[in-house]
């Protein structure tokens, strides 16, 4: 895969920023041309005009059926894990995998190892799981550049270091033994809600992963590689002198403690689980199966996200479905829907974002001025209402609520699992676009207004896909080493449900509001930030609390917002944007520093916009950094990973976010100059105020871009 040098802006401009402000500049174009100065003094691109070419370049990016949707960049582990499968499977294409071999070495770094996010340090699991794919692909051990891998590897700790999941895809390979891979014990879905540590209280993404994972380690169906491939020499005390015990804590009566003691037993029941006379393995087994199969229905895949998907491909083999039975051959395609590939490359995504990716776009379009009844707004309109989710789906467990089911989800199709901040996001977009048919429009936005409110958790905060899924025991089992057992509500999801809340007109006295107002200040960092657990980092998740509570028409001079706000300026990049790595989640010493970024700039950009003040120069450096890093298409670049899987763990880049959120916020910046807030009439918790009247400024017609 090509990669595009990185940018950060254009060309120096023929006129000087000395003497006037992007909000002269805006000021100055709105005048009509008599009473300019000259044609010269005129910025070479105004507010307006980076406006109306982001809004080209967007509506030229939408799909034919309605959505939009971007990549989702990643890094190297996902083509990784599938060479390992394809020699697992025994079905490896050499031009295929010679496609695959080129991805991995562009992504190798100067060092030798492999990064989990753009310009971070090489990463234990990604380096080694690139060099056995390496390996495999029969590049030979004395390569200079598996050499260098080899070195950082071991540096890193080497195989020992590796999490769970890494070293039971090893065991496949015969290249891990499994009496030291923790055990997954399929029997975990036999247990009732009545037990205090249930299946259901782990995560959504970890149910979908570990039920598959918990069919492999029952059948353990490891096939050894021929020719024969080991990684002994990734083990820095060597092969022979290796310790892989996991590691105890070391005061005794702990849980990490118990669960390793537990996990003791647990393969000596398995022992009598291979001699077939284990109690509850073969009641267990089935319904693993049942529940694996029941929820590829309505799915892109299990959980329609890579590991589930791939790892219940594996699953399905071990229990003996043969190559061409329908399910494998769903499954294999789901998989490969992922996929892109070119005639020297091949990388695959993770999941796919189009509903995402289309409530975002409509958002920043129509707030930016396109007339509500635009046909391409009024097409993704449509599109976002016929991906409702009407079906009471795994979210119930956690929420057993009467509510009627809606909600939407990430991806194209994934009807177990419909999430809460997709929801909101489709409903922020929905209520800007009145459709032909307002009554269904209205419908949908009632119902997935009254769903998404249930799943307020006890500390008045909201998660991604459940309720109160916090049982910190969950993380001290030995296989919960990728920090993602649970779904805890966060200041970034919680902030946008106020944002939805604020734009229906709920009073700051409403009772749910008021619960996430304390839950919002009870998370607050003491320099004044918020933490990001779905965006990087601390930017992302202030610049959502700051808007989430502006919407609400909550008081933003008070001290603990003027924190906020002073903690955004004081991380402003000298060349007037905002950035910020991942290496925060490792270390907060780091937030706010990076180099700066189209989506991370406009994000800062709106958190300040919030504070009503356009003439601060932190916002007009800031959005003189967006107009003039602006493309002549309308376009921005960005290298950055700026969205987060699961922190420490895996990190994402989206695509859409360099060309949808700094046309969010050039919009936002717009309307603090023509729309000074008005005071909010309290109404009734359960009023609409859906049919808005078309107050936007409407620039002129927009032509989508060739």
């Amino acid at each position: 895969m090509e990669k595009k040098p990185l940018q950060h802006s254009l060309p120096p401009r023929t006129v000087a920023f000395v003497s006037t402000t992007p909000v002269d500049e805006w000021r100055q174009q709105r005048q009509p041309p008599e009473t300019r100065t000259s044609s010269s003094d005129i910025p070479q691109y105004p507010l307006e005009t980076a406006i109306r070419r982001s809004q080209s370049y967007l509506l030229g990016q939408q799909n034919s059926e309605g959505y939009w949707v971007g990549e989702l960049i990643v890094d190297s582990t996902l083509v990784s894990d599938l060479i390992a499968y394809r020699h697992w499977d025994g079905k490896v294409d050499p031009t295929w995998q010679r496609k695959a071999v080129n991805h991995l070495w562009s992504l190798q770094l100067p060092d030798g190892g492999w990064n989990i996010y753009y310009g971070g340090p090489a990463e234990v699991n990604a380096t080694i799981k690139a060099y056995l794919a390496l390996k495999l692909a029969g590049i030979p051990v004395t390569d200079p550049r598996m050499l260098r891998a080899r070195s950082v590897a071991l540096r890193l700790g080497g195989v020992p270091r590796m999490n769970t999941f890494s070293k039971l895809y090893l065991a496949l390979l015969g290249l891990y033994p499994w009496t030291y891979v923790p055990t997954i014990p399929v029997e975990v879905l036999l247990i009732g809600k009545w037990f205090h540590v249930n299946f259901w209280e782990m995560s959504n993404w970890s149910r979908a992963m570990l039920v598959p994972l918990a069919i492999i380690n029952h059948f353990k169906p490891t096939r050894p590689l021929t020719p024969s491939v080991t990684l002994d020499e990734l083990y820095p005390e060597g092969f022979h002198e290796r310790n892989v015990t996991l590691a105890r804590d070391p005061q005794f009566l702990t849980w990490r403690n118990f669960f390793l003691a537990l996990d003791k037993l647990h393969k000596f029941a398995e022992l009598w689980a291979q001699a077939g006379i284990h109690p509850f393995r073969k009641r267990a087994l089935k319904k693993a199966e049942q529940w694996m199969l029941e929820r590829f229905e309505g799915s892109n895949g299990l959980a329609a996200i890579f590991p589930g998907i791939l790892n219940s491909l594996i699953a399905l083999k071990a229990l003996g479905y043969p190559d061409d039975n329908p399910h494998v051959l769903e499954v294999e395609r789901q998989l490969m829907m992922h996929a892109h590939e070119t005639a020297d490359a091949f990388w695959i995504e993770p999941c796919l974002s189009p509903v995402w990716d289309t409530a975002i776009a409509a958002i920043a379009l129509r707030e930016s001025g396109l007339p509500a009844d635009h046909p391409q707004l009024q097409h993704a309109a449509s599109w976002l209402l016929d991906k409702e989710i009407r079906f009471r789906g795994d979210w119930q467990y956690k929420n057993p609520t009467p509510v009627e089911p809606s909600g939407w989800v990430f991806e194209f199709e994934n009807k177990w699992n419909p999430d809460i901040d997709d929801t909101a996001m489709v409903l922020l977009a929905l209520r800007l676009i009145p459709t032909p048919t307002p009554q269904r429009r209205d419908a949908a936005f009632r119902r997935g207004l009254n769903w998404m409110l249930t799943f307020q958790c006890k500390d008045g905060g909201w998660a991604a896909f459940d309720k109160d899924c916090t049982k910190n025991i969950l993380t001290k089992v030995p296989f919960a080493d990728h920090n993602a057992m649970l779904d805890p509500e966060c200041a970034d999801i919680t902030a946008r449900i106020l944002e939805v809340l604020g734009r229906e007109h709920y009073p700051l006295h409403h009772p749910q509001i008021q619960k996430a107002l304390q839950f919002l200040r009870a998370q607050q960092e003491p320099d004044g930030s918020w933490y990001g657990r779905w965006g990087v980092n601390y930017i992302y998740g202030t610049w959502q609390t700051l808007r989430g509570l502006h919407a609400i028409q909550y008081p933003m001079n008070e001290p603990w917002l003027l924190k906020a706000r002073d903690w955004l300026e004081s991380v402003q990049q000298p060349d007037g944007g905002w950035g910020e790595r991942c290496d925060t989640y490792e270390d907060p010493v780091f937030k706010g520093q990076g180099p700066s970024t189209a989506s991370q700039t406009a994000w800062a950009l709106m958190g300040l916009c919030t504070f009503g003040d356009p003439h601060r120069p932190s916002i007009q450096r800031g959005l003189d950094y967006l107009i003039r890093s602006q493309n002549p298409d309308g376009s921005w670049n960005e290298d950055e990973t700026t969205g987060t899987g699961f922190p420490k763990v895996f990190y994402l880049k989206y695509d859409m976010y360099r060309n949808t959120f700094p046309l969010l916020a050039l919009a936002t910046f717009r309307q603090l100059l023509l729309q000074p807030p008005h005071p909010i009439t309290a109404k009734h918790p359960n009023h609409s105020s859906l049919h808005l009247p078309n107050t936007l400024p409407n620039p002129a017609p927009v032509t989508p871009a060739p």
